[in-house]
């Protein structure tokens, strides 16, 4: 079969498309033929080898890839052979082995794929639509909130636009780039801004037409999160999943305490125990999916082209969340 791996660590540039022997499902496992995997930022910070990761680099070798959909193949000991034939997504964990013709998994992480939905959308809402949930727990959202979203024409950023105007709420989504602008309008935002315009705060401004904002999900952090946050009014809830600009957005107790803001973290193995654990996040995102209340924008590329693909990351030149096509 073929599959991505790197011999070192690096710039896209290491990523290789070559042969590999076909993985073979152990006990308790089976084998995905992959229709679609799923490409993730984290998987730069692997590929690169950061010695600053928070998380253990892998032994080299390695296939990335964090997430999975196809059709099973085989099983292993133990696996009840009616799920041959059937298709099925995966979050892969930190072993990785993803960007591949097939990959193998512990049947009790695996899900069958509702009918109706794509191979591309599974592979989506396995990953990202279990974080947005774990973002909308901490941050939930009514009619009553003006809410701002950064990054909005990524993948979390589009299913926290649709999650925001199912709830009846007023959303401004950011964008870099009148392309994403675009996007983020045509997902339903109340009003789109680009925040690479020389103006854009003028913009943002005058979309919120005199609101005060009352909830900030914040994954950009630096100048951008700055601006926004300076838009939250008196009791304000701002939530936290990253700092894609390189720092967090910059706020003092006081700026917090004397406007009564609420300034909260979305992610970490806590809250995964309080919200139900991953599995739970996993099967409410697929029927968020399946009943049409959450829909992800796909960004493909062919399996041969996933250097292109962590460039075009890297250098957010991608809207939604990134899939690679064996």
């Amino acid at each position: 079969m073929h599959a991505i791996r790197h011999h070192a660590f690096g710039g896209p540039e290491v990523l290789v498309y070559e042969e590999v022997p076909e993985p073979e499902p152990g006990p308790g496992q089976l084998r995905i033929a992959t229709r679609a995997a799923g490409v993730h930022l984290l998987d730069t910070v692997f590929r690169n080898g950061a010695k600053d990761s928070p998380y253990p680099l892998p032994a080299l070798p390695a296939i990335p890839g964090r997430e999975a959909a196809g059709i099973v193949d085989a099983v292993g000991e133990g696996v009840d052979a009616s799920w041959i034939g059937r298709r099925a997504v995966a979050h892969l964990g930190f072993a990785s082995g993803g960007y591949a013709e097939k990959a193998v998994r512990d049947v009790a992480s695996v899900h069958e794929i509702p009918e109706g939905v794509g191979f591309g959308e599974a592979v989506a809402m396995i990953g990202t639509g279990r974080t947005a949930l774990m973002i909308l727990g901490v941050g939930p959202v009514t009619a009553e909130d003006t809410v701002i979203v950064p990054a909005a024409a990524g993948g979390l950023g589009t299913l926290l636009v649709q999650a925001a105007k199912n709830a009846g709420a007023y959303v401004v989504g950011l964008a870099g780039g009148p392309g994403k602008v675009r996007q983020v309008a045509a997902n339903g935002a109340d009003a789109a801004v680009d925040y690479r315009a020389a103006d854009w705060t003028s913009v943002l401004d005058k979309a919120l037409d005199g609101r005060e904002a009352t909830l900030l999900y914040d994954s950009v952090g630096g100048e951008v999160g700055r601006a926004a946050f300076d838009r939250l009014g008196f009791g304000g809830r701002m939530i936290v999943f990253g700092w894609s600009a390189g720092t967090a957005t910059e706020a003092t107790v006081e700026d917090i305490v004397g406007r009564g803001l609420t300034v909260t973290g979305a992610l970490g193995p806590k809250l995964l125990e309080r919200l139900g654990g991953l599995r739970a996040l996993e099967e409410r995102s697929l029927a968020e999916l399946a009943a049409g209340r959450l829909r992800p924008a796909v960004h493909t590329f062919a399996l041969a082209e996933t250097a292109e693909a962590h460039r075009a990351l890297e250098n957010r030149g991608t809207t939604g969340k990134v899939v690679l096509i064996p």
